[in-house]
């Protein structure tokens, strides 16, 4: 058999690339365009519950073509006590592989890999379907994708105002703080909700609650806003998809099925379907459905997180690093 060798990239290596907003930012929505051109293979998430903390394992799978031309395994547990032990909420690997002959082709740390293609994700979401003017954003969550969801979104608006809120006190100012020193701008930490959310050109909904509660208010929401909401648990009212002109999705196969999610009880209530939904993100990436049309627009856009974005994200760092001399060269066979 000839020698097989995979590229090891560990959370140094990632962090020495320096990916840029423009590189993540790319590299992202070239994926999610090639989704929605049919280009690619996504299959649902699975989940794994030990049973033995308070969290999970997200396993997600998927393929995409040239010219990234790359299967992708990535595993990411996510434990909300991990902060009492040091350790980041999300621990995540990317394994990928050659989809035509199953050779494993790299691993890497994927931990940042999920802050960052997520955080892109919700800001090419906000570049399709919020007002070109945004100036304002109102951030719940501080930890875990947090991070990057405002600095991404920053880099696309340019924000004259940004709020952020979380439950812990010094979460949120510790939060705001680094956003204030990385962003050269003032960042607002919130003493609750709604003067967070309320009168925001852009909300991102990305709590971290123990079990389901409507923190944030459908009354709270301006009109021609776009509403970002993630969490694991939902924490959104159910009359919210009552006000919306688009209900967006990344992949409506991740996101009608399985227990958890911010717009669970949408989607078992009926109020989230194959008739109200507008579209999946990659369609309206790759243009075959139009985005924002009208200034007064109310959109909602869901993302589960998706596979494509890890390897698409993952071949990028990899390609980055090769022209670096970054990460090991490991034999595998």
């Amino acid at each position: 058999m000839n020698p097989i060798y995979i590229d090891f990239l560990n959370r140094l290596d990632v962090e020495a690339l320096g990916m840029t907003d423009a590189e993540i930012l790319s590299a992202i929505e070239t994926s999610l365009a090639t989704q929605g051109r049919g280009e690619a293979v996504i299959e649902p998430r699975m989940h794994l519950e030990p049973g033995v903390a308070d969290g999970h394992f997200n396993v997600l799978r998927g393929a995409l073509k040239e010219p990234i031309d790359s299967a992708g395994v990535k595993v990411v547990g996510d434990f909300v006590d991990n902060y009492k032990l040091g350790l980041p909420s999300e621990l995540a690997t990317l394994l990928l592989l050659d989809p035509r002959t199953g050779a494993p082709k790299a691993f890497l740390d994927a931990s940042g890999i999920t802050d960052m293609r997520t955080g892109a994700v919700t800001a090419i979401g906000a570049k399709y379907l919020a007002r070109k003017t945004s100036k304002v954003l109102g951030h719940i969550g501080a930890r875990g994708t947090a991070y990057w969801n405002v600095r991404l979104l920053d880099h696309l608006f340019d924000f004259d105002e940004i709020r952020v809120h979380s439950r812990r006190p010094e979460s949120r100012d510790g939060f705001a703080a680094r956003l204030s020193s990385d962003l050269g701008k003032p960042v607002v930490a919130t003493q609750d909700w709604q003067s967070c959310i309320e009168g925001a050109d852009i909300v991102v909904e990305a709590s971290r609650l123990l079990e389901p509660a409507p923190m944030l208010k459908t009354a709270w929401i301006k009109k021609g806003a776009l509403v970002v909401p993630y969490g694991t648990m939902s924490a959104v009212e159910l009359s919210l998809s009552d006000i919306m002109d688009k209900l967006v999705v990344d992949d409506w196969g991740q996101c009608k099925g399985g227990k958890f999610g911010s717009l669970r009880a949408h989607v078992e209530a009926g109020k989230l379907s194959e008739a109200t939904l507008y579209a999946e993100l990659g369609q309206i990436v790759a243009g075959l459905k139009p985005g924002r049309t009208d200034e007064d627009e109310t959109n909602l856009f869901w993302h589960r997180g998706l596979s494509l974005s890890d390897i698409a994200l993952g071949h990028a760092m990899l390609e980055k690093a090769r022209a670096m001399k970054i990460g090991q060269r490991l034999r595998y066979a």
